[in-house]
């Protein structure tokens, strides 16, 4: 626990002067430094940041995509070639030949999840903070980049009538209708946007009339799985992760909806 608390500190502390930074810009441009609403635009605007500054790593995941397209035809005939063949020695060769397919047109089945990936351990750094703030407002203590005052204003900040800290599992402070009223609406605007982002992704990378490639199954999957982690997530974090998730989903649909379908390799060389 102490190796995973050494890993997540500077993302913590990233997360955290990133809010506090954002927090106190609108606080001297005349928003109430104690109101729910500034602290959850603190939060949108990390959001913002993390997704501008991943745009590059984005453009990257489209270019995979369109590349994932082109190769379409050339996974159809490989499999067409090893049809039936169940032996050891034949799965080995078809899975080997994949590879090499990948390598030569520069992508790969799951380079879709790299942006998730990157996410990660900043959508986990937002958690750890805000699941500390409530202990360390009792305690005085300051989180990360929050002085002690950051700590016990956003300890005591909430929208609708639902703490920011607060959750469906482990309650909180603020009415708790209002805290599964606003829950259920953000799982139900995450669920939407994922789904509309995952079928702009399938419609770029289908091929009509070709086999399922690992790429389009690893697409499926997450079209009927993300649902369910966003539900269970939902119960489990915070409002404040929540705010986080539900306009990271809400970018993800508008970029993907937003970009063009160029030819592949445009943005960057093939290889």
């Amino acid at each position: 626990m102490d190796v995973l608390d050494e890993i997540m500190a500077p993302f913590q502390w990233l997360v955290s002067v990133t809010m506090v930074g954002i927090h106190d810009g609108l606080s001297a441009a005349g928003m109430p430094a104690a109101s729910g609403w500034t602290w959850t635009l603190s939060i949108i605007g990390l959001v913002l940041l993390i997704r501008a500054a991943l745009i590059p790593v984005f453009l990257k995941q489209l270019d995979a995509q369109r590349r994932m397209r082109l190769l379409q035809p050339d996974l159809k005939k490989l499999q067409e070639k090893y049809q039936g063949k169940t032996d050891p020695l034949s799965r080995q060769a078809m899975a080997q030949e994949q590879m090499a397919l990948y390598r030569e047109h520069g992508t790969n089945p799951f380079s879709a999840c790299l942006p998730v990936l990157v996410q990660v351990p900043f959508f986990l750094g937002l958690f750890q903070v805000l699941s500390g703030i409530s202990t360390r407002a009792r305690q005085g203590e300051g989180i990360g980049a929050m002085s002690a005052g950051h700590v016990v204003q956003f300890d005591q900040s909430s929208i609708f009538g639902a703490s920011l800290t607060a959750s469906v599992l482990h309650g909180g402070a603020g009415d708790p209708a209002a805290v599964v009223l606003l829950t259920v609406l953000m799982i139900l605007v995450m669920v939407a946007a994922q789904f509309l982002t995952q079928r702009r992704i399938m419609a770029r990378t289908a091929v009509p009339g070709a086999p399922e490639s690992p790429f389009v199954k690893q697409q499926k999957m997450l079209l009927y799985a993300l649902p369910v982690v966003f539900a269970v997530g939902g119960v489990l974090f915070p409002i404040g992760v929540l705010v986080y998730w539900t306009v990271t989903n809400l970018w993800t649909m508008v970029q993907q909806f937003l970009v063009s379908d160029r030819p592949a390799g445009q943005n960057g060389a093939h290889g």
